[in-house]
């Protein structure tokens, strides 16, 4: 499960805990701005294994990968000290280039290593940034090269890649509840800015895509009348 620590990631992980009886997270270091994400992984990790003993047998090692020479030579906002805008390619500034193409190499030689098939990751195509690497067409051929050059089968498991964000909260509700909704408010890091000011919606600085996709998706998902057990 490739886990950030971020409210997507941590519906992944609750997602991935439901089905499989093993899984293993793993976290990626490569400079980044919101590092703070590497502190809240560890976070929501401990209070899922406290607050759901029928995930915490499931819940496997953690592994933290040191890609900060792949991050030093991105130069994106999410590196660097930059504005965040569109950038001449049409691209936010935030994307960082072949991101989660070399999270999935890295994921999947740790895998190979573990003896596990699956990546379990928290792309998504609905609401998302214009990320090129977060579309299913993406995930498709890089799970065909994987399985070509590492002589493998594996399989790239995106839950949220269909999802609104608002359907990403009511994803968590139905998995875990008022618990795991607790657990993604107080404890998950979305923002880019790594800010840690509080909102209805959780933390980060209420400016950022992130941040602004994540209020977006809550309030539809509040407003809509969530479930009574998540309230």
């Amino acid at each position: 499960m490739l886990f950030s620590g971020g409210q997507d990631s941590t519906a992944c992980l609750a997602w991935a805990l439901d089905r499989y009886a093993r899984v293993e997270t793993v976290g990626f270091d490569y400079g980044q701005r919101h590092a703070v994400e590497l502190k809240a992984r560890r976070t929501v990790r401990r209070n899922i294994a406290r607050g759901f003993p029928a995930w915490r047998g499931r819940l496997g090692p953690d592994h933290r990968l040191n890609l900060k020479g792949f991050g030093a030579i991105s130069q994106s906002a999410l590196t660097s000290d930059r504005a965040i805008e569109m950038t001449d390619h049409g691209l936010p500034s935030t994307f960082v280039p072949g991101r989660n193409l070399v999270f999935l190499v890295y994921a999947a030689a740790l895998a190979d290593r573990r003896g596990l098939d699956i990546l379990v990751g928290g792309m998504c195509e609905t609401d998302y940034s214009g990320y090129p690497d977060c579309r299913r067409e993406t995930m498709d051929a890089m799970q065909a090269a994987l399985n070509l050059g590492m002589e493998r089968d594996f399989r790239i498991e995106t839950p949220l890649m269909w999802l609104t964000k608002a359907e990403t909260w009511a994803l968590a509700a139905g998995l875990g509840g008022a618990a795991l909704i607790g657990i993604t408010l107080n404890d998950t890091h979305t923002c880019y800015q790594g800010d840690r000011t509080a909102h209805a919606w959780g933390h980060g600085c209420g400016a950022c895509p992130a941040c602004e996709l994540r209020a977006k998706g809550f309030a539809e998902w509040d407003g809509a009348g969530r479930p009574e057990r998540a309230r």
